[in-house]
């Protein structure tokens, strides 16, 4: 069983910067990486980044490159999402997942995910 535990999350001014921490137990040498998505109220869950376990390659929605690094520490067991320059409308819950294959913005892709960690940026 896989469990996925989120936190940094908190409350920033806009431009500041703020690390989340996804640390993951259990085997999850099945899954091909992990993704960050976050979430409003009433709207859908929304991509933000993935990183690939094999190749280490990392994709980025357009709305956070350039601002926000997805990277992972393999001794920890844990993928950090560094949110730089952040803006009052990345204000959300966010969420790690686990992919076990398809299309890495796809949430339909994901089948653990952890608690969620609210990140809220004040204007």
């Amino acid at each position: 069983q896989v469990q996925l535990v989120e936190s940094g999350g908190g409350l920033v001014q806009a431009g500041g910067s703020l690390r989340l921490s996804c640390e993951a137990s259990g085997s999850v040498f099945s899954s091909y990486g992990m993704g960050w998505f976050r979430q409003v109220p009433g709207k859908e869950r929304e991509f933000v980044t993935f990183i690939n376990w094999r190749t280490n390659n990392t994709y980025y929605a357009d709305s956070v490159k350039g601002r926000f690094t997805i990277s992972r520490d393999n001794a920890k067991n844990t993928v950090y999402l560094q949110m730089n320059s952040l803006k009052p409308e990345d204000t959300a819950i966010y969420y790690c997942a686990l992919n076990i294959g398809g299309f890495y913005a796809a949430t339909r892709s994901y089948n653990y995910w952890g608690q969620g960690t609210q990140v809220t940026v004040s204007s």
